[in-house]
């Protein structure tokens, strides 16, 4: 614990004197995450690393963000979970392991630690902001889409194919997931980690990111060249990728 303070007193003076309240509530956080099932205890473990760094690193911004993806892709894992264990694309009850949260936020915490450790780093806030909204849109609608969606479509045929095939949308599903990126920036924009101009081109990079994600879904992981979690890591990347390039 001592070498945490250390070395955020060489950082920074300000991030010296958040350490302890944010590994606090960041215990809290990944206790109460495994208390919902929404992870596993590894998930909870990778998940509490991720949470430390967003919050040191941004500051309650990124955690009220961290959060916003959390509850969004709970609630909406457990819509209509039924039936998703029926056709077999349900979420495991025991949530999601910690290769799955790397996957899905290690970009986030990738981009907020060189908002910190660069002298220019400005730029670097809407790619954390862009790439929790991807996190957000690809959970979301995938989910949202097993459970309501009445046809699924492959992003690149577009012919029609099962609910949860690998690259496959509903617009209930797309609508949903545009929401979430959009929700997302915008509790960021609330907590000033963002300008409240660049919450557009946010929540667009994150929905971009998840299409982006169908895209691979449909082709790379489809046919074995890529798994899921390297597919929504470099989601997340594409997403922060383009809020980096356009917020300069």
């Amino acid at each position: 614990m001592q070498a945490i303070t250390i070395l955020a007193e060489a950082t920074s003076p300000l991030l010296a004197g958040r350490v302890w309240p944010v590994l606090a509530v960041t215990v809290v956080f990944a206790s109460l995450g495994r208390a919902v099932r929404g992870v596993s205890v590894s998930g909870a473990l990778a998940g509490a690393g991720i949470c430390f760094v967003l919050s040191l690193a941004v500051g309650w911004g990124g955690f009220a963000g961290l959060c916003a993806v959390f509850l969004l892709t709970w609630a909406a894992t457990r819509v209509g979970y039924g039936q998703k264990q029926t056709q077999g694309t349900a979420e495991a009850a025991n949530g999601r392991n910690a290769a799955q949260v790397l996957a899905n936020l290690g970009t986030a915490a990738a981009c907020a630690s060189c908002f910190v450790y660069t002298g220019n780093g400005r730029r670097f806030l809407p790619a954390v902001a862009a790439a929790l909204a991807e996190a957000a849109a690809d959970t979301v609608s995938s989910e949202i889409g097993q459970a309501v969606g009445r046809k699924a479509r492959l992003i690149t045929s577009w012919r029609i194919v099962p609910p949860g095939t690998n690259g496959a949308i509903t617009l209930p599903g797309t609508v949903a997931g545009m929401v979430a990126a959009g929700a997302v920036a915008g509790v960021l924009a609330a907590w000033r980690v963002i300008d409240l101009d660049r919450v557009f081109v946010c929540a667009a990079a994150g929905f971009i990111g998840s299409l982006g994600d169908s895209l691979l879904g449909a082709t790379l992981e489809r046919y074995g060249v890529l798994g899921n979690n390297m597919v929504n890591l470099f989601s997340t990347m594409l997403a922060a990728g383009i809020a980096f390039v356009f917020s300069s």
